[in-house]
């Protein structure tokens, strides 16, 4: 028996979609800045690089974070939790039968971060779901808990 969810940000474009969709901005907007370049108006294309630059630094930081995720893998002899953020990749591994699935608060304390899902097993405490919406968080936190009763049935 095999179970898995996958948790990642709503992402319009993927680094590679960003790069193109960059590159066609940039020849736009310096073909405009070079034909006033020409013409003697310099400070066009000086305001151009600028532009441009700040909207890269902009993609970049995008592009950066587009594919973070979070992967729960569940087997009968396994939890898998893998995090993916800023292509720093983090795994930790737990025993099913002593997990334990604390869901998302309903009401956080006023000025809290937003609640996650806490995955407890001896000793050893991991929150997942911050790259879904609340919504998302209650609904994993009981196809997971469900997925946890199931698997400690079996063995």
């Amino acid at each position: 028996m095999w179970f898995e969810w996958t948790l990642q940000r709503n992402c319009s474009m993927t680094p590679r979609q960003v790069a193109r969709a960059y590159a066609v901005l940039c020849s736009v907007s310096l073909a405009v800045a070079l034909a006033f370049f020409l013409r003697g108006v310099w400070i066009v294309l000086a305001f151009s690089l600028l532009e441009l630059a700040c909207v890269g630094l902009a993609l970049v930081l995008y592009a950066r974070h587009a594919l973070d995720r979070e992967r729960i893998s569940l087997s009968t002899s396994c939890l898998l939790v893998e995090c993916m953020q800023a292509n720093v990749r983090s795994q930790a591994r737990l025993d099913p039968l002593w997990t334990r699935v604390l869901p998302p608060a309903e009401l956080p304390p006023a000025g809290a971060r937003r609640p996650l899902i806490t995955l407890e097993s001896r000793g050893v405490r991991i929150e997942v779901g911050r790259f879904v919406n609340e919504a998302k968080r209650r609904q994993v936190a009981r196809e997971l808990s469900q997925a946890l009763r199931q698997v400690s049935a079996l063995r």
